[in-house]
């Protein structure tokens, strides 16, 4: 994987991050190159934003963020990277933990009603994870005679489950980790959640050539940046950073580092439709 560069910048604002505060209040209003930013990622989806076991971050979205940053005035060293789990999110914009959060974020009216966005910088599809020689599963229907894993409480699993293929055997689990493991064992024969969090796990090491994406386009997920409520002029210049990123290439370039050892079929950048 290509993660080189996401990895040398993600390990410089590691170092910085363990000498200095991840308040994220005051200290990041400014760019002048002595002030920091605190970002919210998550830290367990891999090719989207994890921590490594050495410490550093990588990721897609991890590189979406290092680039806004960078155009907001802040250098890789002058991150400091703070977890933000779904449940967390809204609260950790709100509380003004993080100046803003890019983790697989989908735009929703409900978290517009709480929080503002940036973006979209990337369209998903809900898909299946399916093992590499299993050519059974082509359509969502097909998973009625088979055993879905997902995990507990997803809107993925329930919407196969209620629309798609009502007599699937839904299995769920703790954790993404456990459904692949399931799915290498047969214990399942499918995963379901979005393509691009399929496509991270797919790609890592030691699963490449293991498991394949059905190519499915379940739902549409348009992730966004989250802000706080209210914050136009942010949330301009962060449309504007996105906007640039697309234009010079560095977009199709994170995709392909971060995605491509999965064969991942991504969608072209998103037309921008936050704050315009």
């Amino acid at each position: 994987m290509k993660l080189h560069k996401a990895t040398a910048a993600a390990a410089a604002a590691l170092v910085l991050s363990l000498t200095a505060t991840a308040c994220g209040g005051d200290s990041d209003e400014g760019g002048d190159g002595g002030d920091k930013i605190t970002i919210g990622i998550k830290f367990d989806q891999p090719g989207l934003g994890l921590k490594t076991p050495d410490g550093s971050f990588a990721g897609f979205d991890v590189d979406v963020a290092t680039y806004v940053a960078k155009e907001l005035g802040y250098d890789a060293k002058d991150i400091v990277w703070k977890e933000s789990p779904s449940a967390e999110r809204e609260n950790l914009i709100s509380n003004g933990d993080v100046k803003f959060v890019v983790a697989s974020y989908s735009i929703t009216d409900e978290r517009k009603q709480k929080v503002d966005f940036a973006g979209p910088y990337f369209l998903a599809h809900q898909d299946l994870l399916v093992r590499a020689d299993d050519n059974s599963i082509t359509k969502a229907e097909d998973l009625n005679s088979k055993k879905l894993c997902s995990v507990t409480g997803s809107t993925s699993a329930q919407n196969v489950k209620e629309k798609l293929a009502p007599k699937a055997d839904l299995q769920a689990v703790g954790g993404y980790s456990e459904c692949l493991t399931g799915l290498e064992n047969k214990a399942v024969d499918a995963l379901t959640t979005d393509n691009s969090i399929l496509a991270g796990y797919a790609a890592q090491k030691e699963h490449q050539g293991k498991f394949k994406l059905a190519g499915l386009k379940l739902s549409d997920e348009n992730y966004g940046i989250g802000l706080k409520k209210g914050d136009t002029e942010l949330q301009s210049k962060i449309n504007a950073a996105l906007t640039k990123m697309e234009s010079d290439g560095s977009w199709q370039k994170a995709v392909t580092a971060n995605f491509g050892p999965a064969n991942y079929k991504n969608e072209p950048a998103p037309k921008i439709t936050e704050g315009s």
